[in-house]
């Protein structure tokens, strides 16, 4: 965007703050002011979040100028027990997510670090869509089980119900992206907001599949052109609780 950034001369004292942590040098300092170069601002914010006098604005953008957390105000050690306590949940009630928490959550993963600020995410609610959705993922994978299962014995075992999916879960968010990485970094935020609204949460690989190989799953989801379906997050408040944190493998690390 031409001259993203709008810079208050009345305020700027020129303490050159915005310029050193601009990732692009879009920004300079002239006359004691700053000011920005024609091209080059990724809108990433950190002018405006650095800038002490207030004196920068994004145009295209709401800045309400709410005050920075540090993460250091959350206790690290019950931060990572929460992390280490989180299950995969396969069984949900039937009450439904509050409209606040879903914003609260759509909020987490518009926050989620993106590749040059692209901000190239995109989120769907399946609502109304979410039973046809299912029963056209249901009927892809019984298919697929009928061709794999006389070569895979483990097909056989497996069943494939109305409801293996989405588990009856109420809310389905399906996250895509021109851009893997930054999707996924968006559904780890995203999960872990639900899961401190005390709301559990289901990755579904599955649907990714499915939304790979089926036009007419794509076409019912209104996937936008270009993207792809990088995650589908199941969620809804858990029927099932865990007693203890599972154990992992050692960690592999190297110090080059």
């Amino acid at each position: 965007m031409m001259n993203a950034v709008i810079i208050n001369e009345e305020k700027c004292v020129g303490c050159s703050l915005c310029v050193k942590d601009c990732p692009n040098s879009y920004l300079y300092l002239e006359n004691g002011k700053a000011h920005t170069n024609g091209t080059g601002c990724i809108e990433c914010g950190h002018c405006y979040a650095i800038c002490p006098q207030n004196a920068i604005g994004i145009q295209g953008y709401s800045c309400d100028d709410e005050a920075v957390v540090p993460m250091t105000e959350i206790d690290s050690d019950t931060l990572l027990a929460a992390m280490k306590s989180r299950r995969s949940i396969r069984q949900f009630t039937s009450q439904p997510v509050e409209k606040e928490k879903l914003r609260k959550i759509l909020d987490a993963g518009r926050y989620a670090p993106t590749g040059a600020n692209a901000q190239d995410i995109s989120y769907t609610i399946l609502g109304s869509r979410q039973e046809q959705a299912e029963k056209i993922c249901v009927s892809l994978f019984r298919k697929g089980k009928e061709i794999g299962a006389p070569f895979f014995s483990y097909l056989r075992k497996i069943e494939i119900t109305d409801d293996f999916f989405f588990k009856g879960a109420p809310l389905v968010i399906v996250v895509s992206s021109k851009n893997k990485v930054n999707a996924s970094l968006a559904s780890a935020y995203m999960e872990l907001m639900a899961e401190s609204l005390g709301l559990g949460v289901l990755y579904s690989g599955f649907f990714a599949v499915c939304a790979k190989f089926s036009g007419r799953l794509r076409k019912l989801i209104r996937l936008p052109k270009g993207e792809e379906v990088v995650s589908c997050l199941i969620i809804g408040y858990p029927a099932v609780k865990y007693q203890r944190i599972v154990p992992r493998k050692k960690i592999r690390a190297r110090k080059l």
